[in-house]
């Protein structure tokens, strides 16, 4: 086992999570703006948006039954390596994720019937999983 050269805080997002996918010329969903948790971005090919899975509506394209997991921040934009050190293990693991990050912190996504084995492999490299949120 490598030793990561960052080791994160991890905490656990409370809400099951749903990545949806909608038309690039999509407007700005209403649904979106009252949860408490929520990403979109927009490209010439797709409006992504990630938000609490009982508020994304079943006519949009998704992808559900995710657990998100906070990196503890705020982190510092000169900071190299963070979804390196969180993705490596779990890719070594066949754990697949989805990323995202803010201006303050980084998330890391993984499906709910894989979080208990991300969280123990995320440990065993030496980053630290509050599950105390959810």
């Amino acid at each position: 086992m490598d030793t990561p050269l960052f080791r994160a805080t991890l905490v656990l997002i409370p809400e099951s999570l749903a990545i949806c996918r909608l038309p690039p010329d999509a407007g700005l969903p209403g649904e979106v703006l009252g949860t408490t948790f929520w990403s979109m971005t927009r490209t010439s090919d797709e409006l992504s948006i990630i938000l609490p899975q009982d508020s994304a509506p079943a006519a949009w394209q998704q992808s559900r039954d995710w657990r998100g997991l906070q990196v503890a921040g705020p982190l510092a934009f000169e900071l190299t390596g963070v979804i390196a050190a969180l993705s490596r293990p779990l890719a070594e693991a066949d754990i697949p994720i989805f990323s995202l990050s803010t201006y303050d912190t980084d998330y890391i996504l993984v499906q709910q019937d894989l979080l208990v084995q991300a969280c123990a492999v995320l440990s065993t490299h030496g980053h630290t999983v509050l599950y105390d949120q959810g």
